[in-house]
């Protein structure tokens, strides 16, 4: 097995750069109509950043011990060529695609990816806003792993698709080229996935390709001006609640609920889910 960079490691350096430009460009040439950056939101996407180098690296270790338990089963091998790593990065794209997906409409996995949407900006410091909690991706990945993808090059691939995206957090770009557009994701089309307005919710979760949302419904064009954050926004800068926030949302809805279906609700159906209203009794008839 090649010895496979860590694309995300190796570009920190860019990411810093292209930042600190694109902040001087906000200086320089302000959009009074843009979110633009805020100093401590700015300063929570960096902590979060670095605070998920940490985390990503603890989780890394029970799944790779679960990827290698599950390519050591499977009698298939994929071999790391140029051409075959092209094709498993479209692969990987493909389940990203449903992995973000679910992450947003499973309210336990979108407490982890609820972090990444937090802010009330979007700048490329938004791109750095990453979760600590990233251990709930990794079963999205398991069948890439069964058809013979090396854990070492699914980790490649997932970190070239996250670097991409790195580009795609900002206001400075308008629109690309029609058929760039139509292919790839771009800072259009992710300004849709940040916004909070209500029909802009849950659109765009490509990571590379935007075809995957326009195959499967999830694609809306940017139309109007975004609002970025969330439908009930947090009002921290605290690393630690920015985090955690959701999960004690949810202990606090699963004290409060009613039952077993309640409690399950509160877990696996979407974030905005609420339990039926309780019917009140009938009042009695009395009969003259």
């Amino acid at each position: 097995m090649p010895n496979l960079p860590d694309a995300v490691v190796w570009s920190i350096p860019a990411f810093v750069l292209l930042t600190v430009i694109e902040m001087i460009s906000v200086r320089i040439h302000p959009d009074e109509d843009a979110a633009g950056y805020e100093s401590k939101d700015a300063a929570t996407s960096v902590g979060m950043g670095l605070g998920s180098l940490f985390f990503d690296f603890v989780w890394k270790v029970p799944i790779v011990a679960i990827y290698t338990a599950i390519h050591e089963l499977t009698p298939l091998r994929v071999p790391v060529l140029w051409w075959t790593v092209l094709l498993m990065l479209l692969a990987q794209d493909f389940f990203y695609y449903w992995s973000h997906r679910g992450h947003h409409v499973i309210r336990i996995l979108w407490a982890c990816h609820v972090v990444h949407h937090s802010s009330r900006r979007f700048n490329l410091s938004t791109a750095l806003r990453q979760p600590w909690t990233s251990l709930t991706a990794w079963p999205f990945y398991v069948p890439l792993v069964a058809l013979g993808v090396h854990p070492a090059a699914l980790a490649f691939c997932s970190s070239v698709n996250l670097v991409y995206q790195f580009w795609i957090h900002t206001e400075r770009i308008d629109k690309m080229p029609r058929w760039f557009e139509f292919v790839l994701n771009t800072p259009s089309h992710h300004r849709v996935h940040h916004a909070s307005q209500g029909g802009y919710l849950d659109r765009n979760f490509g990571g590379i390709l935007i075809l995957w949302d326009r195959l499967f419904g999830s694609f809306v064009a940017e139309t109007e001006r975004p609002v970025y954050g969330l439908t009930k926004n947090i009002n921290t800068f605290n690393p630690l609640k920015v985090a955690t926030h959701e999960y004690v949302a949810i202990a606090k809805d699963l004290r409060a609920a009613r039952g077993w279906r309640e409690r399950a609700g509160r877990v696996f159906r979407g974030p905005g889910w609420q339990p039926a209203p309780v019917a009140a009794p009938a009042p009695d008839t009395v009969s003259a």
